[in-house]
Parts: C-alpha cells; sequence; structure tokens
C-alpha cells in the first residue's frame, strides 16, 4: 500500500483515475471521512480541486504536520482559506479573453515532460480549462508554468524551509486530462510516478 492519500471533492472521481490510484495501492478518500490524523500520517496528499476548503481547514493541523515531516501536498484549485502557512490566496487573471489565457512554459519538471503548452492553453478549442489566475507563489517558489499574457504563475513546486513540498496548480483538477486526445493526457500518470517515487511503498513493520 502507498502511503499517499486523495482527498476526494465529491463522492465520484473520473473512473480512470480511481483505477489509476487503485492500480498503484493508493487510498482515494472523501475529504468529509477524514480527520487530522489521516493527513499527518500520510506522505503525500492529493487535493482536488473543488474540495471543501472549509472542512479542510479545520485539519490544518494535519495538513502542516504532513510537510513538517517532509511530505508533499500536490494542491489543484483556487486557495480561498488559510490551509498552508505562507501561501496567500487565489488572484484572477489581469484578462479574461482568449489570449489572456494562453499558457507558457517557465521550467521543466517530470510532471509535465512531453506536454504541450498548447493542449494546455486549449482544451476542444476553449481557453481557460487550465487555469485562470493565480495561488501566488512564495518568492522561493519554482514556477513552471505561468499566463503568458500576465505572467499569473499557475503551476509552481515550493521546497519549504521548515520542510516538506508543495506542488500547486491554481486551476480545474489536473487530472480532468486523462482520456483527453491530446498530450495533456500525460500529466496524471506522470503526476503518479512523481509521487510515488517520494512516498515509498508501506512495509508491514510501518502499519
Amino acid at each position: 500500500m502507498m502511503n499517499i492519500l486523495h482527498l476526494r471533492a465529491i463522492s465520484h472521481e473520473l473512473p480512470a483515475f480511481v483505477q489509476a490510484l487503485e492500480a498503484r495501492g493508493i487510498a482515494s478518500r472523501s475529504v468529509r471521512d477524514l480527520c487530522a490524523d489521516d493527513l499527518r500520517a500520510s506522505q503525500v496528499l492529493l487535493i482536488e480541486a473543488h474540495i471543501d476548503q472549509k472542512a479542510l481547514l479545520g485539519m490544518k493541523d494535519g495538513l502542516m504536520d504532513c510537510l513538517n515531516a517532509g511530505g508533499t501536498i500536490v494542491f489543484n484549485g483556487h486557495l480561498v482559506y488559510p490551509l498552508i502557512d505562507g501561501l496567500e490566496p487565489f488572484q484572477v487573471a489581469a484578462g479574461r479573453g482568449r489570449d489572456d489565457l494562453v499558457v507558457e512554459r517557465v521550467h521543466t519538471h517530470p510532471v509535465f515532460e512531453g506536454v504541450d503548452c498548447q493542449d494546455l492553453s486549449f482544451r476542444r478549442g476553449v481557453a481557460g480549462f487550465y487555469a485562470r489566475g493565480a495561488n501566488p507563489p512564495p518568492a522561493d517558489a519554482q514556477v513552471l508554468h505561468r499566463l503568458k499574457q500576465d505572467g499569473s504563475p499557475i503551476d509552481w513546486v515550493w521546497q519549504r524551509p521548515e520542510g516538506g513540498q508543495v506542488f500547486m496548480h491554481s486551476g480545474n483538477t489536473m487530472w480532468m486530462y486523462l482520456n483527453d486526445k491530446s498530450s495533456a493526457a500525460r500529466i496524471a500518470p506522470q503526476l503518479l510516478d512523481w509521487v510515488c517515487a517520494s512516498a515509498p511503498e508501506l512495509t508491514e513493520e510501518a502499519h
């Protein structure tokens, strides 16, 4: 069993992603069925966009304990509540037109290997599915993608001085692209490869 916990925002999830989690031995549970101890006991937390942030705020000590122990939090969506110390709330991009929502890469990362920014900028010919603004990164975070027009940092990784890391995506849940017929379909499996590498399988002694 992988020491990774997927926090569901709703009672159902994209079937293909559930299968991918199950194949890797990753637990998937509704945030309403969790407590702070479940969060602090995990090495990696996968948090969907549209999660009940108010409910999660009540378990903030578990989130922080996970990070302080060297864990990884992957957060999708608009950060509204102060769930993680040092992070600021979501800021809407300056423009909302088609050209305002074009994505450009700033730094490479294994999660996005082989992913064309064109496939992030436009989904079925429509812009804005990927991100429409930013969860502002700390000064020492590494920005991976930004909106080309106004520079909003939409994907970034922060190695916290206190320990642990945050992988931030300020738009719709990244694994929504899993069944797309574009390079964006690579994100979900590559994300799972990346987090599994940092959370080795639990041994019997670890239970």
